[in-house]
Formats: structure tokens, sequence, C-alpha cells
């Protein structure tokens, strides 16, 4: 196996306990995890064989560790068409479920997501599908099901 050439900051443990500290997506906590172990001095073979993970896989964010810092063991951005539902829209369906839909011409006093897509397509110009709508919906749902009530 090729030794690994990378050369690191003297902050690089520190950085990385930090990032340990402050991250919240799975991932880049993992690869975090795995990347502070060989910058720690462990042999990137026993640290991939702990953590499960590719050699090269794990060569790959140790060398984007190196040369980027912490930014580097982030996902790069996908290629595709970006989402419709941008967080501004979803900020303003959020408040528009808080309303009476009879106040916006709604023959009912629920909403219903071909409503709530209609009147969104009217007061943003942005058209949604009411499935975008639900998929908004049930997302936003999700994000507050933690929260105390009251």
């Amino acid at each position: 196996m090729r030794p690994l050439t990378s050369h690191f900051a003297d902050t690089a443990l520190t950085t990385l306990d930090t990032m340990l500290k402050q991250t919240t997506e799975a991932r880049v906590f993992r690869r975090a995890q795995a990347v502070r172990a060989v910058v720690a001095g462990q042999h990137v073979s026993a640290v991939s064989t702990t953590f499960h993970l590719a050699h090269s896989a794990l060569r790959k964010w140790v060398q984007r560790f190196a040369a980027q810092g912490p930014r580097g063991l982030y996902d790069r951005p996908r290629p595709g068409r970006p989402p419709k539902m941008t967080d501004e829209l979803q900020k303003h369906l959020a408040r528009l479920v808080e309303q009476d839909p009879l106040q916006h011409g709604a023959r009912s006093s629920q909403w219903s997501c071909r409503a709530l897509a209609t009147v969104l397509a009217s007061q943003t110009g942005s058209q949604l599908g009411p499935e975008s709508v639900r998929c908004a919906l049930k997302k936003m749902r999700s994000a507050t099901a933690g929260l105390p009530v009251g």
C-alpha cells in the first residue's frame, strides 16, 4: 500500500474535535471521526477497517481535509435539477397553512394540497404541483415533530 503523504497543520486535531462537536450531518461526522483517527497517527488500513470504509474512500477524505480543511469533508454539490421548493417558498407555505383557507377563496375550511398549490402559484408565481406541496408539508411536519408544544 502506498504511504499517505498528506501533511497536517498543528491545529488539525483541534479543528476536527471542534467539527465533531458542531456538525449535525451524520456523514460528515463519520468522515471527521475517521480522518481524526488518521491525523492522530493510526494507519489508514486500521481506520478503514474500524469504520468499515474502503481504503480509497478514506484516503480521499484525508487528502481533501489536508487540502481544504473542514470544508473538504462535506458533500460536493450533486448534478441535476435544483429543487423547486426553495427556503423562501417553504416559509411562505408555512405562513399560508396557518391562515384560513376561506380567506383565499377555498371552498372548504381545511386546506387541500391542490388549493395550497393554487394559492402559492397566485401569490408567488411559482408553479408547484399538489404532490410537491404534500412533500413539503411532510418535511415541515417531521422537522417540527421533536419540538415541545406550548
